[in-house]
């Protein structure tokens, strides 16, 4: 199996090189489970962001990495958009996304509290990757929809054209890998 490394701070890790369609081939970077590297990320990112009031991510990926990022920044509550509309949301605030990873069309849903938390204040919206931007793109407009203000836009890693961007932050570039037929 072909691999990438992958330097985030001092830590390394190497990550398996995975088709996920005819022509494109990723480096699978998953960080469920992998405490230390969660770990030091989040204060990485926490370094580099501007200040703001509210941290939002997409489920599931970004949920651990959110959570030691408000720790790190000394925050009480983070907001997760769900991508699924739950029984228990009062007035839920939805918007739709087509991500590479999913290759199929989900939703983003914002529960009423959620919308009334982040109403009016500085917001950072978190993703573990960033690659078409897509996913970024829809958090961002569910959280304006919401009426919060967008003040930084990061991530552990930028992949593919992402990395050219200077409206996110992230800590490294990671390739995108073309297949041969």
């Amino acid at each position: 199996m072909n691999t990438y490394t992958l330097q985030i701070g001092e830590l390394t890790r190497v990550l398996p090189i995975v088709p996920i369609s005819d022509e494109l081939s990723i480096a699978s970077f998953v960080i469920l489970g992998d405490t230390e590297l969660v770990d030091a990320a989040a204060q990485l990112v926490a370094d580099r962001l501007p200040p703001v009031d509210v941290l939002v991510t997409a489920e599931a990926k970004g949920i651990p990495f959110i959570y030691e990022l408000s720790k790190k920044l000394g925050m009480a509550r983070y907001v997760v958009a769900r991508k699924s509309i739950k029984p228990y949301m009062e007035e839920p605030l939805i918007n739709k996304v087509v991500s590479i990873t999913t290759q199929k069309e989900q939703v983003l849903v914002l529960d009423k509290s959620d919308t009334e938390f982040i109403k009016g204040k500085r917001v950072a919206v978190v993703d573990d990757v960033i690659s078409t931007g897509e996913s970024l793109r829809v958090l961002e407009e569910l959280v304006e929809l919401a009426g919060g203000i967008v003040t930084a836009k990061a991530a552990i890693l930028a992949e593919g054209d992402a990395a050219k961007r200077d409206d996110i932050i992230f800590l490294e570039a990671l390739p995108l890998f073309r297949r041969n037929r």
